[in-house]
């Protein structure tokens, strides 16, 4: 039965790549806007529309249910022709969009019926080898970054798989390195910002420390961020791979899980355990992660004394290993939707609800809409919010030591969604339940908003600084043009 479970999902992508996505009808009454834009801008930049291949470009996303019609996208050239059509956005109460990879799977945060900013051209790469920095355009995925870098055998704190948007950092970021470095934010040392009022403007901690406070996790709040700076890290090749395992092994997977968030101590040594349902066949994928060529003996015994169904661990380079499937682009082309749960302990007694959860909507959810559900626990060392001095809009607290929890649903028809959005709130709110029984207080734990479901509160984000961003946010848009987009406003 699982004998062509990875070829299922090697294939997920160009099985369901050819459905025709399901979008929302093309808007023309915005077309005054778009022509206003294309007469305001500079030769650097361009104007597309329905019918074009530059447009389906534009505003395609990997969730295809972020995916919509745009009245028109513009591919600005410069940071001068952003600020243009921030001004131009604002002064008609034109909604938008801002899309980097395009690989949120909330609808109308990188996707709008107005007029969808796509920051492709923003692809300059600098590595800086006198203060180990590297300044990169936001309109790159993380792909972009770590091949640039690799000559120089240093890589930044980046997504964990393939074909993510860099604009992911401004939402927290968790990554391979995190263990050893923090958060994704808590190694960038510049943005470069068009705030609304069409100001370009470089924000780092002695410029605007309130300003660089709030767009370490506040997303697109405060302006447009084309270009941002970050740390690198000494990298060698890496170690790991993906474990698949029969759901005869479910159990035994979650014992290796507990044991390893528990014991382990080394701070290259990362995992992401899954548990799975694709086409009806319930299974577990274990990613082991080691940031070095070989992992100490024994360091992961565990996972390998499971009956497993396929292997394909080794030593490769960090960006064959985001590259490698299931994860990432395998899955893309359908509709998506993720939810989270914080937690401070993987227990057995919560293992099993997630176990219990995987098994019920396996059966409740696909029978009904399809293809398939995910659960992926995402242990970290209980020292990674203490890397950094300085506060940022994410996480509100960093007293409270918590790890991420993905879960993620997906499916074919649009006429389904209220019906999987309303499924996987569901699924978590069984999950959370289960993590308050389990003893552990997550009253003040935050969502991480990377993760977070479209109509998640603010304050489940931000916390206690939700006042401080919304003062933030009167400040620098005191018009509020920004909120005139999609996401998490303030």
């Amino acid at each position: 039965m699982l004998g062509g479970l990875t070829l299922l999902l090697s294939v997920a992508s160009a099985a369901y790549g050819n459905l025709i996505p399901q979008l929302d009808g093309y808007n023309s009454s915005f077309a005054h806007v778009c022509d206003l834009i294309s007469s305001s801008i500079s030769q650097e930049s361009s104007v597309h529309y329905l019918g074009t291949a530059a447009y389906q470009k534009d505003i395609y996303h990997w969730a295809s249910s972020s995916t919509q019609h745009s009245a028109c996208t513009v591919e600005p050239g410069s940071v001068r022709d952003v600020a243009n059509v921030l001004q131009i956005v604002g002064q008609t109460q034109t909604p938008f969009a801002v899309k980097s990879g395009g690989h949120s799977t909330n609808p109308n945060f990188s996707s709008s019926p107005g007029v969808l900013i796509a920051l492709y051209q923003f692809n300059e790469i600098k590595f800086d080898p006198a203060s180990q920095t590297v300044s990169f355009g936001t309109g790159l995925i993380w792909d972009d970054v770590y091949a640039a870098l690799a000559p120089y055998n240093v890589s930044v704190l980046g997504a964990r798989v393939t074909g993510l948007g860099v604009g992911f950092v401004l939402g927290g970021g968790y990554a391979w390195k995190s263990n050893q470095y923090g958060l994704a934010l808590d190694t960038i040392t510049a943005f470069e910002l068009v705030k609304p009022d069409g100001s370009v403007v470089t924000v780092t901690e002695e410029s605007d420390s309130e300003l660089f406070f709030g767009l370490k996790g506040g997303y697109n709040n405060f302006g447009v961020v084309t270009r941002i700076t970050m740390q690198t890290f000494p990298q060698t090749n890496v170690w790991g791979g993906p474990l698949t395992y029969p759901a005869t092994s479910m159990s035994a997977v979650t014992a290796a899980v507990i044991k390893f968030s528990a014991t382990n101590t080394d701070p290259k040594a990362n995992i992401a355990a899954s548990y799975d349902c694709f086409a009806a066949i319930p299974f577990s994928i274990v990613f082991l992660y080691y940031d070095a060529p070989s992992p100490p003996q024994g360091l992961f015994d565990d996972f390998f004394k499971i009956p497993i169904h396929q292997s394909n661990v080794g030593e490769r380079s960090l960006l064959d290993y985001i590259k490698l499937p299931p994860a990432g682009n395998s899955t893309a082309n359908i509709r998506s939707a993720f939810n989270t749960v914080p937690i401070l302990r993987y227990t057995e007694g919560l293992m099993r609800v997630i176990e219990e959860e995987n098994l019920k909507w396996c059966v409740k959810e696909l029978a009904a809409t399809g293809p398939f559900v995910t659960y992926t626990a995402e242990p970290f060392l209980p020292t990674i919010l203490g890397h950094s001095t300085l506060s940022s809009a994410y996480p509100p607290t960093r007293d409270m030591v918590f790890s991420p929890f993905l879960i993620y649903f997906a499916w074919l028809d649009g006429a389904l969604d209220n019906q999987v959005f309303n499924n996987i709130k569901e699924s978590a709110a069984r999950i959370r339940q289960a993590v308050i029984e389990d003893g552990q207080n997550i009253t003040g734990a935050p969502k991480y908003p990377n993760y977070a479901l479209f109509d998640t509160p603010v304050d489940e984000i931000y916390g206690g600084n939700v006042n401080r961003l919304k003062a933030l946010r009167s400040r620098v848009d005191p018009s509020n043009v920004m909120g005139l987009a999609g996401g998490f406003r303030f």
